[in-house]
C-alpha cells in the first residue's frame, strides 16, 4: 500500500511559519505544499494549473489541506478535472467569492464553476470570520457535499487568529480523516 501524502493549499499571501498549515506540515512525514508563481496576485486559472501539476507529481492517495483561497483553488481544479487519487479535503476558512472583503487581487475566482467534490471533504468556519459569513460557509459545504464544523468566534482561521499549532483543528482532521 502506498503511503498517504498530505498537500497543503494556503490563500493569497501563502501561509507564514507561524500560521497553523506550517506547523502542521513540519508534523506529518509525506507532505508536498503547493507554490505558487504569485502569491499576491492569483489568477484562477494559473493557480487550478500550478496545483494540477503538483498532484500529477504525486503518486498515491492523498487528503489536501487547505485554508482560505486554497479552499476555493479545490473546488476550481475538481470543476476541470478527474481524481488524482484524492481521499478526503480538509477546508478551513472557504471565502466569499462574492463578499465585500474578497480580495480584488484574486482574478477569476468569481464566478464559482465548483459543484459537489468528488472526495469527502470537512468544511471549518468561524462565526466572525471577516472573509466568509456563517450562511456563506453553510451554503459552500453544502454545494461542496460536505459536512460543516462551526469552531465559534476564531477570526479567518490564520496566523493573525493566534490558533499556533490549533489543537482544535488538528482533533477535527484526525476524527475525520485519520481514523
Amino acid at each position: 500500500m502506498q503511503s498517504l501524502t498530505y498537500v497543503f493549499l494556503a490563500g493569497i499571501d501563502n501561509s507564514g511559519p507561524e500560521h497553523w498549515q506550517s506547523h502542521w506540515r513540519g508534523r506529518v512525514a509525506d507532505s508536498v505544499w503547493v507554490e505558487h508563481a504569485s502569491w499576491d496576485a492569483p489568477v484562477r486559472d494559473t493557480w487550478v494549473e500550478e496545483f494540477d501539476d503538483a498532484l500529477r507529481k504525486i503518486e498515491g492517495p492523498k487528503i489536501l489541506v487547505a485554508h482560505s483561497l486554497g479552499c476555493t483553488l479545490v473546488a476550481e481544479w475538481a470543476a476541470q478535472h478527474q481524481d488524482a487519487g484524492i481521499v478526503g479535503a480538509f477546508l478551513v476558512a472557504v471565502p466569499d467569492a462574492r463578499g465585500p472583503a474578497f480580495p480584488s487581487a484574486a482574478v477569476g475566482f468569481d464566478p464559482a464553476r465548483h459543484g459537489r467534490l468528488p472526495f469527502p471533504c470537512l468544511v471549518v468556519a468561524s462565526e466572525d470570520d471577516p472573509y466568509c459569513s456563517m450562511e456563506s460557509a453553510a451554503a459552500n459545504a453544502e454545494l461542496f457535499g460536505a459536512a460543516l464544523v462551526n469552531v465559534g468566534r476564531k477570526g479567518h482561521l490564520n496566523a493573525g487568529s493566534g490558533l499556533g499549532n490549533w489543537p482544535e483543528g488538528w482533533s477535527l482532521f484526525s476524527e475525520h480523516f485519520l481514523s
